[in-house]
């Protein structure tokens, strides 16, 4: 057993949220007990002892909605492409850069280095959404060793897509039904079924993705209506509009994560809200592809679950959170809106979206919760307690406060850096395989 203790625990407890002089006892990856630091060195008296040094710790952060694979497109000028539209955006960037992942090396180490630095900013779990169209088999295997390798949990699919043609589709089904069925560490991973999108999905494949999932019990990962195109396409295929598509195919339902959601309307809204459909939320991507603002506050007000995602755009949610804090109070010119919603998404919120994935429970500090913990290394201006923590975040504390970070009650991150991976012998492997792939892109 190991004793963290003289700590300032955030636990995000309702029933306790907030011990000024706290300490946590971990046994096996798993909270055993939590309470003050008296009551809890007391009672294990010959177990490990980790001092806290009087330093805030919080529950491990959750990234709902994450593209691991999209690493190798970091600092790279796309041959002087100026995409004008989502749709060339798309076709000039990342769907040739998915297309050009061919080899398990270049997949492992895309996956690697975001997974550390999502870590190092305290991220403990990932939802990944994956494409690799140049090495489609087992590739959901190449992301879970990474993950594995790192040290942190994650839930993940494969992309199915119809744009490049049938054989590439019927892989790709094949890839996500594959990892369902795998037996997984369940502590750790688990799968959902992955779609790209309603505009690369045809009816025929939509009807048997749906048939294949219904038989597994398990929802789907998609993006929806995430550009005008879609919206468009659905309206030239099927006369309806996107979420009415997919809900005809019975793609939405209660465990799939309906990513985006930015061009939908109020009937859209009340579908999403009928199926218990979970939506993810990713500010700043949609603002770097110039999407649009997703309805949250519309949605929110019909009671849909909003999880808070990166979409590949940052490994760090913190930064994600800050972002989504501003930005309804920019777009609905109103500074009164989005600060609770921002809160619940990334600490409730997702939390409610990662707990149907694992054994035990995440995104919280307390008695048979996973051990997954952030240690902050902040020295606040003004008093902390539980009521104001979420505006310190907002505020004051940014990816350099993460001193240390604990997964399944391992140490990975101590002072900065990790504990069992020599982080600049990856980078520099990292960057060879990445020159080799930028040249031929």
């Amino acid at each position: 057993m190991k004793v963290l203790y003289n700590g300032k625990i955030i636990t995000l407890d309702k029933d306790r949220p907030y011990i000024e002089n706290g300490a946590i006892a971990i046994d096996d990856g798993v909270i055993f007990d939590v309470g003050t630091t008296q009551q809890i060195t007391s009672k294990y008296k010959d177990a490990e002892l980790y001092d806290l040094e009087n330093r805030y710790v919080i529950p491990g952060f959750i990234n709902t909605h994450m593209h691991l694979y999209s690493t190798f497109a970091r600092g790279f000028g796309f041959g002087g492409a100026s995409p004008y539209s989502f749709k060339e955006i798309l076709e000039q960037i990342w769907w040739k850069l998915d297309k050009l992942l061919i080899s398990e090396e270049e997949i492992y180490y895309s996956a690697l280095m975001p997974a550390i630095e999502g870590l190092k900013s305290g991220t403990t779990t990932i939802i990944d959404h994956h494409a690799s169209f140049g090495l489609i088999d087992g590739s959901l295997d190449i992301v879970e060793n990474a993950l594995r390798d790192v040290g942190i949990r994650g839930v993940l699919a494969f992309e199915t897509s119809d744009r490049w043609g049938k054989e590439l589709s019927e892989q790709s089904i094949r890839e996500n039904e594959r990892y369902i069925k795998k037996e997984k560490d369940r502590d750790f991973f688990n799968a959902l079924f992955g779609l790209h999108a309603s505009f690369t999905l045809s009816d025929e494949t939509l009807e048997r993705v749906s048939s294949i999932a219904n038989s597994l019990n398990v929802g789907f990962h998609i993006h929806v209506a995430e550009g005008i195109e879609d919206v468009e396409s659905a309206l030239k295929v099927s006369n309806k509009r996107t979420v009415e598509r997919l809900k005809d195919f019975g793609i939405l339902k209660k465990d799939t994560l309906a990513i985006h959601c930015i061009n939908i309307n109020d009937v859209e809204i009340d579908i999403l809200n009928e199926t218990h459909t979970t939506v993810i939320h990713n500010p700043e991507s949609n603002m770097n592809n110039g999407v649009g603002v997703a309805p949250i506050l519309e949605m929110d007000r019909k009671g849909i679950l909003i999880g808070l995602g990166t979409d590949g755009y940052t490994p760090s949610m913190i930064e994600s959170v800050k972002v989504a804090y501003i930005l309804p109070k920019l777009h609905y010119k109103d500074p009164r809106v989005g600060s609770d919603l921002a809160r619940r998404m990334l600490f409730e919120n997702n939390a409610s979206v990662a707990n149907r994935f694992f054994n035990k429970i995440v995104g919280v500090i307390k008695e048979g919760a996973y051990a997954d913990l952030v240690v902050l290394d902040y020295n606040p201006p003004t008093p902390l307690n539980e009521d104001n923590f979420f505006f310190h975040l907002i505020f004051g504390i940014r990816e350099n406060s993460v001193r240390d970070v604990f997964v399944h009650g391992r140490l990975l991150v101590k002072d900065q850096k990790l504990t069992h991976i020599d982080e600049i012998e990856v980078s520099r492997k990292s960057q060879e395989i990445a020159k080799n792939f930028w040249r031929r892109f």
